[in-house]
């Protein structure tokens, strides 16, 4: 069953998106590569219930949880995370099928 990852992107430091737009360049070939498909990487939201306002949200789909896993806990991955985790707040969500 294909498993979902959701990811809301918060750029609360402005000044340091640079190296979050590093992390994006660098990771899509390797979410890729490990078998995940990107169904939607997009900073056009609009908010329609609530006060929800990522300023970027991306859905990748992966054939199943252990591909998922593979991929963010390669160490290929793993080199490139901090360019994320110093830069923006992120929340992440694991959305599996039934």
């Amino acid at each position: 069953m294909s498993c979902y990852f959701m990811v809301t992107v918060y750029v609360d430091q402005p000044e340091k998106r640079a190296a979050y737009d590093e992390y994006i360049a660098r990771v899509r070939p390797i979410v890729e590569k490990n078998g995940g498909k990107y169904l939607v990487r997009s900073e056009k939201i609009e908010t329609f219930a609530g006060n929800w306002k990522p300023d970027r949200i991306i859905v990748i789909r992966f054939p199943d949880r252990n591909t998922l896993e593979r991929c963010f806990g390669s160490e290929e991955y793993r080199a490139i995370a901090p360019l994320r985790t110093e830069s923006v707040r992120t929340q992440a969500v694991i959305i599996d099928e039934d």
